[in-house]
């Protein structure tokens, strides 16, 4: 990966705080993920570093506000875990979980696809996040390969997005509804209007600007992520909006009857706990696993 080092006074502040850096994992134009280690046990962890003289208004405004309510409280096996967050004038600084295997796309762009098992494997884990983050009425809305990482032992982590957000209970159920923690999913949630995410996985109602369920645009992104895993390639052209409409409302032919069941027209969609609830999907569950009511 190419280096995109800290400027000098960020390092200064890190190495005041404590921390030991080591390699530099992911960046973007304002961010940087950097390993570092931190006393006195010396626990690796990864650090995200936001700095505010680069970051967008927008992002320093609401996005990055919005991801620190969703990451509180958030304690899942299968999801990312946020330690510490910390701000200064330069910047905010993520203390996260570390992910030492990579990501699930470096996964499939060397060797390629995975095999059945592996995917299958990799898909429940993510289902379990999903429907965990669900059933709390959070959305992720930026599901895609880059954001599934990979512990020591090849199991798959969930990192939130700057995207995510915590809907108010009006929103995820309805004035006269109530969420169900148990159902794995909010009895009915309001049309969402906020479009954001990957174009190349986001559902049809997304990519025509039409109002869309949120946590059902959730499942579809899954879909992409699922296909891609099998056949190591997203199975829409993202480079052409038309096109990728066009792609999007007549999917290629599945490999399994789960992609068939999320990359399809939104009355047949399932949701995350439907999906656990699969014979395919439940295959590859461990013991005990299984949702609720099942």
């Amino acid at each position: 990966m190419a280096e995109a080092p800290l400027g000098p006074k960020t390092i200064l502040v890190l190495g005041k705080m404590g921390f030991q850096l080591g390699s530099l994992l992911a960046h973007g134009a304002y961010w940087e993920v950097d390993e570092a280690a931190v006393p006195p046990l010396w626990h690796k962890v990864a650090i995200k570093v936001i700095s505010k003289r680069k970051a967008l208004e927008e992002e320093l405004r609401k996005l990055l506000p919005h991801q620190m309510q969703v990451l509180k409280g958030l304690c899942h096996k299968h999801l990312i875990t946020l330690y510490q967050g910390v701000e200064t004038r330069m910047g905010f600084y993520l203390l996260m979980e570390l992910a030492p295997s990579g990501s699930a796309l470096e996964r499939v762009q060397s060797p390629g696809p995975c095999s059945q098992g592996q995917a299958g494997l990799w898909f429940s884990q993510l289902l379990l996040a999903l429907a965990y983050l669900h059933s709390r009425a959070i959305l992720h809305r930026d599901l895609k390969l880059e954001n599934l990482l990979l512990d020591s032992k090849d199991n798959m982590k969930v990192s939130i997005s700057s995207f995510s957000r915590r809907l108010a209970l009006q929103e995820a159920s309805g004035e006269s509804r109530r969420a169900s923690p148990h159902a794995g999913l909010p009895a009915k949630a309001a049309l969402s209007q906020t479009f954001c995410g990957s174009y190349a996985h986001a559902c049809p109602e997304i990519l025509q600007a039409q109002p869309y369920s949120p946590f059902l645009a959730d499942t579809w992104s899954t879909g992409v992520i699922l296909y891609a895993l099998l056949l190591g390639c997203i199975p829409f052209d993202a480079t052409n909006l038309r096109c990728l409409l066009h792609q999007a409302q007549q999917p290629p032919r599945p490999r399994t009857e789960v992609i068939l069941r999320l990359l399809c027209p939104v009355r047949r969609h399932l949701s995350a706990i439907e999906l656990l609830r699969t014979r395919w999907v439940s295959w590859f569950l461990p013991p005990g696993h299984l949702p609720l009511g099942t």
